[in-house]
């Protein structure tokens, strides 16, 4: 590793190829650092950004809309519906994408670089700063200090927290399926970190598949959820008897904040401030 960055920061001949293996184990070998970057993650796309190299990027997937810099690249898909012709056209010398396999294979049977991230928890976003970083020939003290930043940024929040918050019982939904976001996911450990009580099983999981009804058994003081996904949630059987509901003690998060928090990325702290200029809205106790 130390090699690699030696090199890249001497800027060594073009001739000089180094290896970085993605989340799924495959190697992939660069000649130099990438200049033509598509990113099909808004976190990714943000995590590029964060290391420097937003001038980088060529196109970016449908809901990547941080920075604002961002908004004016093309539009390439989803990750579950990537455009591959779109991203052909551009075309780029790395696509970097999230879990979704959809695109990877045809995308490497013609010859372009498919680098995968899969970022679950805070220790894989520190890796995912710390791989991109070394993928793009920054420095790696950069990387460390983007993620020092972050870090330090979250125990911040956590010191603001309001004491009858602590220990409050959270329900976090990630989406209406609904998803929740267990205590081993990034979002469960903001939520650890701030002095709250996942409600959700480690055992599940990250980003478990739940029933509504096992919700209602779990009884949360609290519930988290963005506002698109918060439509309906009164009308779900049992629900009306929840505390959180009963109490009307919801965080509902409006689209660009629910942005912020279910994205690991650099903005993981902001997402964590958020977090607690709701709680100090509500009159929870223990």
């Amino acid at each position: 590793m130390k090699i690699i960055y030696f090199c890249l920061l001497l800027f060594c001949n073009s001739s000089f190829a180094y290896q970085v293996v993605d989340d799924y184990g495959v190697a992939v070998e660069f000649k130099e650092p990438p200049k033509r970057i598509v990113s099909m993650l808004p976190s990714i796309t943000e995590t590029v950004c964060i290391l420097g190299k937003c001038s980088q990027l060529i196109g970016v997937d449908r809901y990547s809309n941080w920075p604002k810099s961002v908004l004016n690249l093309p539009r390439l898909g989803g990750g579950l519906d990537p455009n591959v012709e779109a991203i052909i056209a551009l075309s780029p010398d790395l696509v970097l994408v999230g879990s979704s396999p959809r695109a990877s294979e045809r995308l490497k049977s013609l010859g372009i670089p498919v680098f995968s991230i899969d970022s679950k928890n805070y220790s894989d976003v520190k890796r995912t700063i710390e791989k991109l970083a070394l993928i793009l020939g920054v420095p790696k003290q950069e990387a460390q200090k983007i993620w020092n930043d972050i870090s330090v940024g979250v125990d911040k929040a956590a010191k603001l927290v309001p004491p009858s918050a602590t220990k409050v019982k959270v329900y976090f939904e990630v989406n209406r399926a609904p998803y929740a976001a267990g205590p081993t996911s990034f979002i469960g450990e903001t939520l650890g970190r701030l002095g709250l009580v996942n409600v959700m099983p480690a055992s599940l999981g990250p980003f478990p598949k739940i029933s509504p009804e096992f919700v209602v058994s779990l009884n949360p003081d609290l519930i988290m959820v963005g506002d698109r996904n918060y439509i309906g949630m009164n009308d779900r059987p049992g629900w009306s008897q929840i505390d959180a509901l009963k109490n009307e003690n919801i965080c509902i998060f409006k689209e660009s904040d629910a942005d912020v928090i279910i994205r690991p990325g650099p903005r993981m702290a902001e997402g964590a401030m958020v977090i607690v200029d709701c709680l100090s809205s509500k009159k929870l106790s223990r």
